[in-house]
Protein backbone atom coordinates (compact mmCIF):
# COMPACT_ATOMS: atom_id res chain seq x y z
CA UNK A 1 0.00 0.00 0.00
CA UNK A 2 1.68 3.36 -0.98
CA UNK A 3 2.17 5.70 2.49
CA UNK A 4 1.74 9.38 1.80
CA UNK A 5 3.45 11.76 4.26
CA UNK A 6 1.51 14.85 5.07
CA UNK A 7 1.91 17.64 7.53
CA UNK A 8 -1.15 19.22 9.83
CA UNK A 9 -1.77 22.32 11.10
CA UNK A 10 -3.50 22.50 14.33
CA UNK A 11 -4.30 26.03 14.41
CA UNK A 12 -5.05 27.35 17.63
CA UNK A 13 -6.37 30.75 18.93
CA UNK A 14 -5.86 32.47 21.71
CA UNK A 15 -9.44 31.80 23.24
CA UNK A 16 -8.51 28.47 22.56
CA UNK A 17 -10.71 27.75 19.50
CA UNK A 18 -9.75 25.72 16.94
CA UNK A 19 -9.42 26.38 12.81
CA UNK A 20 -11.40 23.44 10.99
CA UNK A 21 -11.36 23.27 7.24
CA UNK A 22 -13.60 21.44 4.89
CA UNK A 23 -12.04 19.48 1.82
CA UNK A 24 -13.55 21.16 -1.11
CA UNK A 25 -12.19 18.39 -3.52
CA UNK A 26 -11.60 14.57 -4.38
CA UNK A 27 -12.71 11.45 -3.03
CA UNK A 28 -13.65 12.53 0.85
CA UNK A 29 -15.32 16.40 -0.86
CA UNK A 30 -17.29 17.69 2.09
CA UNK A 31 -15.14 16.20 4.81
CA UNK A 32 -13.43 18.20 7.34
CA UNK A 33 -10.06 18.45 8.47
CA UNK A 34 -6.85 19.95 9.89
CA UNK A 35 -5.26 22.10 6.91
CA UNK A 36 -2.06 21.23 5.50
CA UNK A 37 -0.96 18.88 2.93
CA UNK A 38 2.05 16.29 1.14
CA UNK A 39 5.98 17.35 1.88
CA UNK A 40 8.05 17.99 -0.68
CA UNK A 41 11.53 16.28 -1.39
CA UNK A 42 14.24 18.57 0.72
CA UNK A 43 11.73 20.52 2.40
CA UNK A 44 11.40 20.18 6.47
CA UNK A 45 8.11 19.33 8.23
CA UNK A 46 8.10 22.95 8.98
CA UNK A 47 8.74 24.38 5.91
CA UNK A 48 6.24 22.28 4.64
CA UNK A 49 3.51 23.20 6.88
CA UNK A 50 3.87 27.25 6.19
CA UNK A 51 3.90 26.64 2.25
CA UNK A 52 0.73 24.43 2.38
CA UNK A 53 -1.12 26.85 4.43
CA UNK A 54 -0.04 29.79 2.23
CA UNK A 55 -1.14 27.96 -0.63
CA UNK A 56 -4.75 26.77 1.13
CA UNK A 57 -5.03 29.80 3.37
CA UNK A 58 -2.85 32.63 1.65
CA UNK A 59 -1.74 33.73 5.41
CA UNK A 60 1.70 33.06 7.22
CA UNK A 61 1.60 31.45 10.19
CA UNK A 62 3.68 30.33 13.41
CA UNK A 63 4.77 26.46 13.72
CA UNK A 64 4.37 25.94 17.44
CA UNK A 65 5.41 22.46 19.17
CA UNK A 66 5.03 19.20 17.80
CA UNK A 67 1.47 17.59 18.73
CA UNK A 68 1.21 14.13 17.75
CA UNK A 69 1.98 11.35 14.37
CA UNK A 70 -0.93 10.01 13.50
CA UNK A 71 -0.91 6.36 11.31
CA UNK A 72 -4.02 5.36 8.99
CA UNK A 73 -4.97 3.08 6.72
CA UNK A 74 -7.44 4.57 4.27
CA UNK A 75 -8.92 2.08 1.36
CA UNK A 76 -6.01 3.44 -1.34
CA UNK A 77 -3.18 4.71 0.56
CA UNK A 78 -1.33 4.83 4.19
CA UNK A 79 -1.13 8.10 6.03
CA UNK A 80 1.65 8.85 8.22
CA UNK A 81 0.64 12.10 9.41
CA UNK A 82 2.68 14.97 11.44
CA UNK A 83 0.37 17.44 13.52
CA UNK A 84 1.94 20.65 14.92
CA UNK A 85 0.09 23.22 17.24
CA UNK A 86 0.49 26.25 15.33
CA UNK A 87 -1.19 29.82 15.44
CA UNK A 88 -2.25 32.41 12.74
CA UNK A 89 0.48 35.52 12.25
CA UNK A 90 -1.80 38.15 12.54
CA UNK A 91 -3.75 37.49 8.73
CA UNK A 92 -7.05 35.73 8.82
CA UNK A 93 -7.37 32.65 6.64
CA UNK A 94 -8.72 32.99 2.89
CA UNK A 95 -10.42 29.97 1.89
CA UNK A 96 -8.38 28.85 -2.14
CA UNK A 97 -8.81 25.12 -2.04
CA UNK A 98 -11.67 25.03 0.76
CA UNK A 99 -15.37 24.85 0.40
CA UNK A 100 -15.70 26.45 4.22
CA UNK A 101 -14.20 27.04 7.11
CA UNK A 102 -14.38 27.47 11.02
CA UNK A 103 -12.95 28.17 14.23
CA UNK A 104 -14.87 25.32 16.71
CA UNK A 105 -14.84 25.66 20.57
CA UNK A 106 -13.51 22.16 22.23
CA UNK A 107 -16.70 21.33 22.96
CA UNK A 108 -17.98 22.08 19.45
CA UNK A 109 -15.54 19.75 17.90
CA UNK A 110 -18.06 16.73 17.25
CA UNK A 111 -20.23 19.18 15.14
CA UNK A 112 -18.36 18.53 11.56
CA UNK A 113 -17.86 15.56 10.05
CA UNK A 114 -14.04 14.70 10.40
CA UNK A 115 -11.42 12.65 8.02
CA UNK A 116 -11.35 9.31 10.30
CA UNK A 117 -7.06 10.15 10.43
CA UNK A 118 -8.19 13.47 12.13
CA UNK A 119 -10.29 11.99 14.90
CA UNK A 120 -7.95 10.59 17.03
CA UNK A 121 -6.36 14.18 17.13
CA UNK A 122 -9.30 15.37 18.31
CA UNK A 123 -9.10 13.02 21.58
CA UNK A 124 -5.84 14.44 22.22
CA UNK A 125 -6.92 17.89 21.99
CA UNK A 126 -10.09 17.61 24.72
CA UNK A 127 -7.10 16.16 26.95
CA UNK A 128 -4.80 18.65 26.09
CA UNK A 129 -5.94 22.48 25.42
Amino acid sequence: MKTINVVAAIIVSEDKRIFATQRGYGDYKGWWEFPGGKIEEGESREEALKREIMEELACPIKVGKFFDTIEYDYPKFHLHMDCFLCSLDSVEPSLLEHMSAKWLKLSELSEVKWLEADLSIIQKLRQTL
